[in-house]
């Protein structure tokens, strides 16, 4: 059976198969225009897809016409091929032993085939994420360095009708995780729709949407973890009085100036990039790159390059404001810290001022895991510290440049949309 090939060839040889991006992405094409695909071939090409939902439309298509009525198979094979380490094969036998999903005989022998190509690679991949993955660099420091994958559908602030509730059950994880794939596949299969002009015109449609399907190791619900209640403190009343007044700015001006967008619709800071950096709609990637006495943080979104010195040279004076202030690093322990102060007022991430003082933590805490940390002080905007943990996943693709605002052909047609609406408020032709 092609299928049960298929899975044990992705068991064994996933890096092979996630190089292979543009026979990915022709394979995606031949689908959406109807043609034929082998189902071998489908399932091999499309691991390299990195929208889940794609990839369980397009193959749940490949199982269906040859008699398999199995969704499971496909999560499993796919958690299987996409390789990442001892974490998820452990999580790949658990979701095999626990779902419990229903298939018939035929679709049961390629389970059992996967479970045992799992158990077996579990001892393989072990051993290559402790020969593989130096756990220390040549210099002796803890070893940052790859892509860390940062998406996750838990929310910044716990939900209010979740107010005593700190952590999800497994089951409700499973639940969440499952929606999140079934969104993303409703609405990839709506039909096109023409946008109209007018109003809210919305946003990309959702095959640029990267937002993932797990909630975060812990199964906290939220990113926050203090305040305990999982939500941001109240703003002091300087800071109610600044978010106030920006309101009605943007309401009575939303395009006077480009000086009137944020530093994300300019394309000058990454909407999810910060620092600090929180999962957002896409391009939720960061690479990391050590030196003795220096670390880099390039994250996908705008490639933000933050150059974090080691060496305990002095900060920079505190009239010197930059997007992304002015960062130093040091390590306690199997830690690094990074200390990041400085910044400009016109930054504005989510309302602080120019004296917000950021202090970022980065722990290793197996091959395939980081676990980063930041704490957030502005006195004239919040009224105490709150503290967010975000599980990062390695990345074992590359991370290719990111184009925001190419040309900036966006920025005069925003405004030129806005000098046309006060033009017919006004009765002008």
């Amino acid at each position: 059976m092609r299928e049960q090939t298929a899975c044990m060839v992705h068991g064994g040889k996933a890096p092979q198969a996630l190089a292979k991006a543009q026979t990915a992405m022709e394979l995606v094409d031949m689908r959406l225009r109807g043609r034929t695909i082998p189902a071998v071939d489908a399932l091999e090409g499309l691991l390299r897809v990195d929208s889940e939902a794609v990839v369980l439309s397009a193959a749940k298509d490949v199982l269906d016409r040859r008699g398999l009525k199995a969704d499971g198979i496909l999560t499993v094979c796919l958690r299987l091929s996409r390789w990442r380490g001892a974490r998820s094969i452990q999580m790949l036998v658990t979701t095999l032993l626990t779902e419990g999903v229903q298939m018939h005989q035929r679709a049961i022998v390629v389970v059992r085939t996967v479970v045992v190509v799992a158990v077996m690679c579990l001892g393989v991949v072990r051993a290559a994420a402790q020969g593989d993955v130096p756990q220390q660099t040549a210099w002796g420091q803890p070893d940052l360095q790859g892509v860390w994958d940062f998406r996750s559908i838990t929310p910044m602030q716990r939900p209010e009708d979740m107010a005593d509730k700190e952590f999800l059950t497994e089951e409700e994880a499973a639940t969440f995780e499952q929606e999140a794939v079934d969104q993303d596949t409703r609405l990839w299969e709506r039909a096109a729709q023409r946008t109209e002009s007018g109003g809210d015109v919305g946003a990309y449609n959702n095959f640029w949407m990267d937002r993932g399907h797990r909630t975060v190791g812990t199964r906290r619900t939220s990113l926050i973890v203090d305040p305990p209640n999982g939500r941001m403190p109240s703003l002091t009343p300087a800071g109610q009085r600044r978010a106030d007044e920006r309101q009605e700015y943007r309401e009575a001006n939303p395009a006077d100036s480009w000086v009137d967008f944020s530093a994300g619709v300019r394309c000058i800071l990454g909407f999810n990039a910060g620092p600090p950096m929180t999962p957002s709609a896409y391009n939720n990637n960061m690479q990391l790159f050590q030196t003795p006495d220096h670390v880099v943080l390039v994250t996908e979104m705008v490639n933000t390059a933050r150059v974090v010195p080691l060496d305990g040279r002095p900060r920079l004076h505190q009239a010197v404001r930059q997007w992304s202030g002015d960062s130093r690093g040091h390590w306690e322990g199997e830690t690094l810290v990074i200390e990041s102060r400085n910044f400009a007022e016109k930054r504005r991430w989510r309302g602080t001022t120019e004296h917000a003082h950021l202090v970022e933590r980065f722990t290793r805490v197996d091959a395939d895991t980081l676990i980063y940390e930041f704490t957030v002080t502005d006195p004239e905007t919040w009224t105490s510290p709150w503290t967010a943990s975000v599980t990062m996943f390695r990345n074992p693709e590359p991370m290719y440049e990111y184009a925001c605002h190419e040309g900036n052909y966006s920025m005069p047609v925003m405004l030129a949309g806005q000098r046309a609406d006060e033009m017919a408020a006004t009765g002008q032709p």
